[in-house]
């Protein structure tokens, strides 16, 4: 499978290179210095907020009419955007009332986002150019009444058309053709969308063959607009909402490069407007009219929000280096890269993201190759009994979480609390899940996540009458309700995607992660065995580990590099005129292209669901569901902490070692970081074992913290492309450690370094930069025994799961390097070719520090990652 990619630029680094005393020095500390060290980290710095807060009073085009007088609206941040998720918050409104039916609800908030400033209104949006509309009831359009005047009866005017929007109507004839008022949409290309429109003699007339709300420039599958958002009895409300950029949405255009002769390269900025919605519209007693309406626009509120440029920001015609592997550290490349192509050398840097393992075996050739980026080192099926000629170092610490956007709905019955009932529509905002939890949600075993139709039996479902013990999905589970607030026990959600995690296809080092954090716990090991838990539930027995419980006969073999869709279930197909297609796992519950997909799904509250079947198309197929609203929303997704941070997701709280519940956040990935121990694979690559005594000392530890590595064999032949990588390493652990939303920074959703860590970054920085091996001269031809290498490959690690062993997958082997010339000494690593010349440093390095380790087995890998600008 092809690798997602895109171009980052990167430039030289202009530090001056160590002298020979330096690279001495460095090389003895850095090789010397335990990887395990919790030293504190780097320093990092908080950056310049742009949280903006505008007020109704001063704003309102028509205040003393406003719904709410003393609305505030406070956006969490407006510069610097990319595709993301903000937070949206507001106070001085009014209790909301839910939507029903064709009425929109009462006192409450609709948010879209907007190109173009109004000429007669500046400061604030022109609403031509809102992305608005897309949903059901909502609209840019509406049928009206004609306005009615009696100057001998002021009671019986009927002002329903404002004068603003007379511009936008077509009177009517009759009760079958309507007055008809319908806002149209105007993309920042030029193009317009408009359902009313003069005929030849000049007259606005409706033209029923357009749609203003679902054309080439928004759907209901792509808008981010938001049609209803709530407020508690306080008057206060929040939501997160999606920043589009022009990727997202060409119609807005927001974040395209506006370049200027002599002045820096910015993204075209955009607005981002709340309409309040009280009680009623002009003319009507409810709330069943387009907030584009000018009786409704009028009050808005807007901010200006500031986009980073979309694109290339490089200069063009850059020699290319490429990075592959790990998707985990792509936030923050993507964030880094400006700043480094700002280099003389400017470099560009194609990044690649996928199969870890696969570019850690690219990385160890001797020929050049993308800098790989993985978590876990190079594995012994790759190595063939060799030595890792692979030097690490260390560039990121980030992880994985379980993202979830879950909106409260009360049962309907007698005896629920009312503040439970206040807080009706509102998000929850905390979850806890154990690793048992965990396994449940990947192995298809709430009903839920299967097929209705389909024979379920396996999972003792036999009727809607007799269930069996297995809930609908996690937030009917008693083993979650046990361990979480007990107002989830009031809720009735019920949406498919509650009853498994959105998860990517392919194969990853953080797959692995995942699965050795559910091999943990003897209560998820047990389950997935076959042991029902404490309330009769029991595994999916198709993901079950024991070959007896296994309808294949086959144990499913844990830990793994991937997220399997077992079970071969399926629901039939039928036949006729009115037949539909078969739906098995993978229709029924789809994976995402990758784990960043999954968080912009969270986001937007798309659970990934299946439609009807679709007979226009050929041949017929099923179609999407769109997304579920504010208010109604009910997902879970995989994503990794950076990109969950970027998509404002809320995240889960994970049990950890120490039996606490611990979510991402700098901190607990820093706890996690001192807590990581050596891989008994490659004592240079640390990892955060459940089973180790450091991590059940660390308490507040994240426990699927997972370090990243750029690695490369500096053996390779290309000398101009080392360098280039080492100054890459050297601004990743030096600059680029600076924790911030600015360019050139460290995102959230990662953590800075340790000084350990940063030492070894640089050490092998200058190793690569030199062409110093890891691996001494005098011993690079000598290979463990076979029988040795056995031994290391199939020694359990002390408190780990021993599951059935799944067949190796054929690897190229990798042969050790072929050495030319003259020997430079038995402490130093040969010279390749291409390499300057190194001086004396290498003299001083001693060959026990520099020896390689034989590999113990790991699993090739691979995942998909598509970055959005």
């Amino acid at each position: 499978m092809m690798s997602r990619q895109r171009r980052l630029f990167l430039g030289r680094s202009t530090a001056t290179r160590a002298g020979a005393t330096g690279v001495v020095v460095g090389l003895i500390v850095g090789m010397g210095m335990s990887l395990v060290s919790t030293l504190l980290p780097t320093p990092a710095e908080a950056s310049t907020s742009s949280v903006v807060t505008v007020a109704a009073r001063g704003y309102d085009l028509d205040y003393g009419n406003a719904p709410f007088p003393d609305l505030a609206v406070t956006v969490s941040k407006t510069s610097e955007l990319v595709s993301q998720g903000i937070l949206v918050s507001w106070t001085g409104g009014k209790k909301s009332v839910r939507p029903q039916g064709s009425v929109g609800g009462e006192n409450f908030m609709q948010i879209a986002q907007c190109w173009g400033e109004d000429p007669l209104n500046p400061g604030h949006p022109d609403r031509t150019t809102c992305q608005y509309g897309a949903f059901p009831n909502v609209g840019r359009d509406s049928n009206v009444l004609d306005n009615v005047t009696d100057p001998n009866d002021e009671a019986f005017n009927l002002k329903s058309i404002a004068p603003e929007d007379e511009q936008y109507t077509a009177k009517g004839t009759g009760a079958l053709v309507p007055t008809y008022t319908s806002i149209p949409f105007r993309a920042v290309s030029g193009e317009t969308v408009a359902s009313v429109a003069p005929n030849a003699e000049g007259v606005l007339k409706h033209d029923t063959s357009i749609d203003v709300n679902t054309n080439e420039f928004f759907t209901q599958f792509t808008s981010n607009e938001i049609k209803w958002a709530g407020a508690d009895d306080t008057g206060a409300g929040s939501v997160k909402f999606e920043v589009q950029t022009s990727m997202q949405s060409p119609g807005l255009g927001c974040g395209q490069p506006i370049i200027v002769s002599g002045r820096p390269i910015v993204g075209q900025s955009c607005w981002l407007v709340i309409i309040p919605r009280g009680t009623g519209d002009s003319g009507v007693k409810s709330i069943t009219r387009p907030g584009l309406f000018w009786d409704a626009w009028q009050h808005h509120v807007a901010v200006k929000l500031d986009f980073k440029p979309v694109g290339i920001r490089c200069e063009i015609g850059g020699a290319e280096a490429a990075l592959s592997g790990s998707e985990l550290i792509g936030g923050a490349i993507a964030s880094w890269q400006p700043s480094l192509c700002a280099g003389t050398t400017n470099s560009a840097f194609v990044l690649s993201t996928g199969n870890e393992a696969d570019a850690a075996f690219k990385a160890s050739k001797t020929v050049p190759s993308p800098l790989a980026l993985t978590s876990r080192p190079l594995g012994a099926d790759f190595l063939n009994g060799a030595a890792d000629p692979l030097q690490y170092a260390p560039v990121g610490i980030s992880g994985l979480s379980v993202s979830f956007a879950v909106d409260r709905r009360v049962t309907p019955i007698d005896g629920i609390k009312q503040e439970y009932k206040d807080r009706e529509t509102q998000a929850f905002s905390s979850l806890k899940l154990t690793p048992r939890l965990v396994a449940k949600l990947l192995t298809s075993s709430y009903i839920s996540s299967l097929p209705p139709g389909a024979d379920l039996t396996h999972v003792n479902y036999h009727s809607f009458a007799d269930q069996g013990k297995n809930p609908a999905n996690l937030t009917r589970d008693r083993d979650f309700l046990a361990i979480n607030d007990e107002e989830w026990a009031s809720q009735d959600l019920n949406s498919t995607s509650l009853a498994d995690l959105l998860i990517p296809s392919g194969r990853s080092d953080l797959a692995v992660a995942l699965w050795r954090y559910v091999l943990s716990d003897p209560d998820a090991v047990a389950f997935l065995s076959g042991t029902p838990d404490p309330w009769g539930m029991i595994v999916n027995p198709w993901y079950s580990t024991s070959a007896t419980v296994n309808p294949s006969t086959v144990g499913l073999s844990l830990p793994r590099d991937n997220f399997p869709k077992a079970d071969p279930v399926e629901k039939a197909g039928t036949t006729g005129s009115n037949g539909e297609g078969p739906v098995n796992l993978v229709t029924w519950r789809p994976y995402t292209s990758d784990f960043e997909n999954g968080a912009y799904l969270t986001l937007r509250g798309d659970g990934q669901l299946l439609g009807g079947w679709d007979t226009s198309y050929t041949p017929p197929k099923y179609a999407k569901t769109a997304r579920s609203l504010v208010g109604e929303q009910g997902v879970l997704g995989l994503t990794t902490t950076a990109s969950a941070a970027r998509y404002q997701n809320v995240t889960a709280s994970l049990l950890n070692p120490a039996g606490e519940y611990v979510t991402p956040t700098e901190s607990s990935l820093t706890a996690a970081a001192a807590a990581m121990t050596p891989s008994v694979v490659q004592p240079k690559v640390v990892e955060f074992d459940p089973d180790s005594s450091a991590a059940i000392a660390a308490s507040n530890a994240y426990p699927l913290a997972m370090p990243i590595y750029a690695a490369l064999n500096p053996l390779q032949t290309d000398a101009v492309l080392r360098a280039k990588y080492a100054n890459m390493i050297r601004y990743a652990v030096g600059a680029g450690q600076i924790s911030g939303p600015e360019i050139g920074q460290l995102p959230e959703g990662y953590a800075p370094l340790p000084a350990s860590w940063v030492s070894q970054a640089q050490t092998a920085a200058t190793a690569i930069e030199k062409g110093i091996s890891p691996i001494p001269a005098a011993v690079a031809n000598v290979a463990p025994t076979s029988a040795a290498v056995a031994v290391a490959a199939s020694a359990p690690r002390p408190g780990s799961v021993q599951s059935p062993v799944m067949a190796p997958e054929t690897a190229p082997v990798v042969t050790t390097p072929a050495v030319t010339g003259n020997a430079a000494g038995p402490l130093l690593g040969l010279a390749t070719p291409k390499d300057p010349p190194a001086g004396p440093a290498g003299l001083a390095i001693p060959a026990g520090l520099l020896s390689g380790l034989a590999a113990a087995g790991a699993v090739p890998m691979i995942s998909r990652f598509r970055r959005r600008l």
